[in-house]
């Protein structure tokens, strides 16, 4: 049995190799608030609670760094990773218009068996974002 019970999500990282392009489409469409910006290895934006790690897998597979003399594993991904974003059910209509006021096509809607429905498109490296009510899970909002 742990020690403790986890209570959230504390990261959560996606891959891309154009950092600029992350960076205007996490930071400027989605209005997530950047908190680093490294050109060729990171971007990082604060989400609510927790915080979305956007890393250039060309740097984060193959270049080992160190934090404060601990080393930092390496990690990447190749392919289309996912990331769900909450916002209220009552806000997905104004989130819809926003998107295609921007360009950002959407790929799918979906309404959920459990409650809450849920908008999918991809971010520029062709990762799947989805903006969603937390009842598809069974929260509150």
């Amino acid at each position: 049995m742990p020690p403790t019970t986890i209570a959230r999500v504390l990261e959560t990282s996606l891959y891309a190799e154009d950092l600029q392009a992350a960076d205007h489409f996490y930071g400027t469409v989605l209005g997530l608030e950047r908190i680093a910006f490294v050109e060729g290895r990171h971007v990082f934006f604060k989400c609510g609670a927790g915080v979305v790690l956007i890393f250039d897998p060309r740097s984060t597979a193959n270049q080992p760094t160190t934090v404060n003399g601990a080393p930092v594993p390496l990690h990447g991904a190749r392919g289309a990773g996912h990331i769900a974003l909450a916002v209220p059910d009552s806000e997905l209509p104004g989130w819809r218009a926003h998107l295609r006021t921007n360009g950002v096509a959407i790929e799918s809607e979906v309404t959920w068996p459990r409650g809450g429905r849920s908008l999918y498109m991809r971010d520029p490296a062709g990762n799947s974002v989805e903006i969603a009510s937390p009842t598809l899970w069974g929260f509150r909002e």
